[in-house]
């Protein structure tokens, strides 16, 4: 800190020291200069800034595509492609897209999407619910916490079927032996 200084003198000191004289704040009254290695300075930014640049966490937008008849198994197996998307840190975007007379029957996919968000909940944000755009339903989910370092395979629960199936075994019901007869050992 040497104060304030006409220019002639700054720079006479920074030539008796071999050094640069470098205006730090332009926009100050009077201008704030130092008495450096402006090469060392440049270096050392260009540093931090790549150190700033390397902890910066850049966040993706991937895509999983879906048809109104896509199969539960297939389902399931897509949902551990959103879970590693979503705990890498990134956004996923579920896309269905309708053929044909398909888009007669928008609920079965909102179905899908509902039930895809609901296994994956615990780990994502809706940011846009389901809705239709053109030939297309979409959702966009986004991560809710911090990326997670995944050591081995997943071992969250499967997903549950998509059809809502009555019991409609009881036709094999009939060929079992009924309650009143004795069982018979062969």
């Amino acid at each position: 800190m040497l104060g304030v200084l006409p220019t002639h003198e700054a720079r006479r000191l920074a030539e008796q020291a071999e050094l640069d004289l470098v205006e730090v704040n332009p926009k100050a009254v009077p201008p704030v200069c130092k008495i450096m290695d402006f090469g060392k300075f440049k270096y050392e930014e260009k540093k931090r800034a790549a150190e700033a640049k390397k902890k910066q966490s850049q966040v993706e937008l991937k895509e999983i595509k879906l048809r109104p008849k896509t199969d539960d198994h297939d389902i399931a197996f897509k949902v551990k492609h959103i879970q590693r998307f979503l705990e890498d840190g990134n956004k996923v975007k579920l896309t269905v897209r309708f053929r044909g007379r398909e888009i007669t029957h928008p609920e079965m996919a909102r179905k899908q999407l509902e039930l895809i968000i609901d296994a994956v909940r615990d780990l994502a944000l809706v940011e846009a619910s389901a809705r239709m755009e053109g030939r297309t339903m979409t959702a966009l989910l986004a991560p809710r916490g911090p990326k997670v370092e995944r050591k081995g395979r997943d071992t969250r629960p499967a997903l549950a079927p998509l059809t809502d199936q009555d019991d409609d075994d009881d036709e094999y019901d009939d060929d079992a032996e009924s309650d009143d007869a004795e069982p018979t050992e062969d």
